[in-house]
């Protein structure tokens, strides 16, 4: 059975443990890269990833973006909603569909 799991800054994403889903708290890039790709590789069909993690391994995480799995989403940390999450499902949506369904012309 898949899992679902979630990476980043230990303020952002702690309170996912209590809903169940494995947390893997990151300090620094390196760290945070090589735990996204052990994550990637193992029974983890869901990474969930702070915005700002995500911004600093953009490489990283686009090279799981045309896999089927894991599904890598970008979720807001305690520093705030970037946007950065909307965008990438909007962009998943448009290349799935064809167009953007979502917002329209936003």
């Amino acid at each position: 059975m898949y899992k679902i799991a979630v990476i980043g800054e230990y303020d952002s994403i702690y309170g996912f443990a209590a809903l169940g889903l494995d947390t893997f708290p990151v300090s620094d890039p390196d760290e945070a890269k090589q735990k996204l790709h052990k994550l990637a590789e193992g029974a983890y069909a869901v990474i969930y990833i702070t915005e700002a993690l995500a911004a600093v391994l953009e490489h990283e995480v686009e090279k799981y973006r045309e896999e089927i799995l894991p599904a890598i989403i970008q979720i807001p940390g305690v520093s705030g909603n970037t946007g950065a999450g909307v965008a990438g499902v909007k962009k998943s949506v448009e290349q799935a569909v064809g167009s953007d369904i979502l917002f329209g012309d936003n």
